[in-house]
Formats: C-alpha cells, sequence, structure tokens
C-alpha cells in the first residue's frame, strides 16, 4: 500500500471520480465468442451486441444492465470501441459476465444465428416498436454508436428493427439508457409473464 496526496490520484483517473483508492490490476482478460455461446446454454438467453459504442460511461452502464438482468454476455469490437478500463463504470460486472471482442460484428452475428439467436436491431429509423417485435428467446441484441447508430453492414445482418416509443421531442435516449429499457423489456417476457421464476421485490435498490 502506497499513501500518496489526492493530487497524485487525480492526474492517474481518468475521471477524478477515484473516492480515494486506486488499484493497479492485469490487463483485463476478454473472452471468446464461444465463450458467450456456451454460457448461453440451450434455452432462452441474451447476448448484447454494441455497434462501436464509444463512451466508457456507457459501454460500463451496459454491462451493468446485462450482468443484472442475466444476459449471456457482451460483444464488441476490437477497434474503434469503448474497452475495459475502469471496472468502477459498471459496478463490478466486468468481473461476472463474459465480454468478447471480436474482428467482425457481422460475421459474429452470424455466428450466434447459427446457435439459435435472433439478431435484433434497436434503431430510431425502425418502423416497429419494441412492444410489436420479437424481444424474447435466444436474442441477440444489437445497439448501435452513441452518434451514427447501427452502421450499414450490421443492419444487413439483423433478422428484424424495432425502436422504444416515445412522447416527448427529444431525440432519442442514450445508449445505455436505451439497452436498459430493452433488456428489461426482454426480461419481462420471460420471467414474469412466463411466471417461470418469482423475481425478488426492490424498493429503492433494497431487496424486500
Amino acid at each position: 500500500v502506497e499513501r500518496v496526496a489526492k493530487p497524485i490520484l487525480d492526474s492517474l483517473s481518468s475521471h477524478g471520480a477515484h473516492q480515494g483508492v486506486m488499484l493497479k490490476v492485469r490487463p483485463y482478460r476478454y473472452a471468446s465468442l464461444a465463450d458467450v455461446i456456451a454460457r448461453a446454454g440451450e434455452g432462452n438467453a441474451l447476448v448484447i451486441v454494441l455497434d462501436h459504442v464509444t463512451d466508457e460511461g456507457n459501454f460500463g452502464a451496459i454491462v451493468r444492465t446485462a450482468e443484472i438482468v442475466g444476459a449471456a454476455g457482451v460483444v464488441i469490437a476490437n477497434a474503434r470501441a469503448a474497452r475495459v478500463g475502469a471496472y468502477k463504470t459498471s459496478a463490478g460486472a466486468v468481473m461476472h459476465l463474459p465480454i468478447a471482442q471480436v474482428p467482425n460484428l457481422a460475421t459474429a452475428l452470424d455466428e450466434l444465428k447459427e446457435h439459435g439467436f435472433w439478431a435484433g436491431g434497436a434503431t430510431e429509423h425502425a418502423h416497429d416498436v419494441i412492444w410489436d417485435a420479437p424481444v424474447h428467446g435466444r436474442l441477440a441484441l444489437v445497439m448501435g454508436s452513441e452518434g451514427s447508430g447501427i452502421s450499414r453492414l450490421v443492419r444487413e445482418h439483423c433478422d428484424f428493427e424495432f425502436r422504444l416509443p416515445q412522447r416527448g421531442v427529444v431525440e432519442s435516449l442514450n445508449v445505455a439508457q436505451a439497452t436498459t429499457a430493452i433488456a428489461y423489456e426482454w426480461l419481462w417476457r420471460h420471467i414474469v409473464q412466463d411466471g417461470r421464476e418469482r423475481l425478488p421485490q426492490v424498493a429503492w435498490g433494497c431487496r424486500v
């Protein structure tokens, strides 16, 4: 343990939100796509595929959501995408969920589909809203980048597209918020509506 002045921690932290403690750890070990598929098993499963999401905060929040809803894993591109750097942004979820880096997202979607997944792309340009989309079963949920959304090539490899309904005038939710809303719709359909499992009640972040 080395005790240092706060300005030193400030200079080492990417966001300055270190809360007085920093650890030096080994580089994060990414999973393979095969690892994610193996974890998905044979039944209903959710895999979140991120098409060049670059903001570390969004990435961490998405990984946290994925772990909480029981997703099998997260798939990211190995270039031009946020990587596992600050474990705090995901509240430690990166330690419990396989995150796979792949050279080609379109090819990864094809491999997921070979293992029974349907690829659904979330885009504001879609005609169908989420309520009418098959957001259930073995779902590879494709979320696009913060600026340009899902790329043309990746969209071509999606089986269907959908959007979140909205009543306000703001253009859309950010990618982390949208992923959370969609992931919970998937969870709702499989756990609550099907009645196979009773979720613990939660009040203000505490189990009751």
